[in-house]
């Protein structure tokens, strides 16, 4: 079996990636600076857990004394608004990711990381990796700045590298990140404590959905891979917010009456669809729930 350090590996999608992991008979090393994070996600799985920032852990040389097969670089600020309230997170993620990849350098590694389909914002659907992204936003400009520092690594030192670009992720362990936390989720949420969900805008607004179990499995698949580069994480599918609502009543088995508002947010991106051809070329990877099989 294998070794992996997964940072951010106490949080959402994180620790979906860490049990799976360790279902599967491998050992994890958790680096995490629970700020979107918590360790009840990781109660009672046996890993080793560093409470620090990815730039710490690399400073510390713990991971030189480690035999470790691979690197999840999923520990970095995880949601567009972090940024906009506070533009420091632009310098922890960087200095997260030279961390990771320096890491990944000495350890003869291939790293995983979480890139975002938010980087396509403006652009007509479906995305392709290969399109033209344009500047938008702080948090987008960040994972193009990792994804560009990635093919670096790769001509300079030989680096292997993934960056995975997840469309709109939800599922179990979203709790933790209140506010950031998935619309679908926090739709769900508000019914469940007799609230109308708040829609900005009309609601026609759509997402590429994808349930975190798939999320996983298109991890796993990359670090298994042979090639380097970008891939999207989606079904390759778009439902709008009226569209998930109605999925919700369904399930629910009442009615539901958003609260439509104003959309405040600048560069708001109206539609996410993933082109899903390359990932499943190159990776063999094909999500496997729909939304309503998520909802459920």
């Amino acid at each position: 079996m294998s070794k992996y350090i997964v940072t951010g590996g106490a949080g959402f999608i994180g620790s979906n990636l860490v049990r799976h992991l360790i279902r599967k008979g491998h050992e994890v090393v958790v680096v995490d600076s629970l700020h979107t994070g918590s360790k009840e996600l990781l109660r009672g799985l046996d890993v080793e857990l560093y409470a620090m920032p990815v730039h710490e852990f690399y400073s510390s040389g713990r991971w030189r004394e480690m035999k470790i097969d691979g690197i999840y670089h999923l520990g970095k600020p995880s949601s567009s608004p972090m940024y906009r309230e506070n533009r420091e997170k632009i310098v922890e993620f960087v200095q997260g990711s030279v961390a990771a990849f320096e890491m990944a350098r000495e350890l003869n590694v291939k790293v995983v990381a979480a890139s975002s389909s938010s980087v396509y914002n403006g652009l007509p659907p479906p995305h392709r990796e290969d399109l033209i992204i344009h500047p938008t936003d702080f948090y987008t400009e960040v994972r193009l700045f990792e994804e560009r520092l990635a093919r670096v690594y790769e001509d300079l030192y030989g680096v292997r590298w993934n960056e995975m670009r997840f469309f709109s992720v939800y599922g179990p362990g979203e709790e933790y990140k209140g506010k950031y936390a998935n619309t679908v989720t926090q739709f769900l949420w508000a019914v469940l404590r007799g609230e109308r969900p708040i829609i900005y805008g009309d609601g026609t607004q759509r997402r590429d959905y994808i349930y975190v179990e798939d999320v996983v499995e298109a991890l796993e698949l990359a670090m298994q891979s042979r090639h380097n580069g970008v891939y999207n994480v989606g079904t390759g599918t778009a439902h709008s917010f009226n569209e998930t609502i109605k999925m919700l009543e369904d399930e629910l088995g009442r009615k539901i009456e958003p609260l439509y508002v104003p959309n405040p947010i600048k560069n708001y991106v109206m539609v996410t669809q993933a082109s899903t051809e390359k990932a499943e070329r190159d990776l063999g990877f094909k999500a496997k729930v729909s939304l309503r099989e998520g909802i459920k």
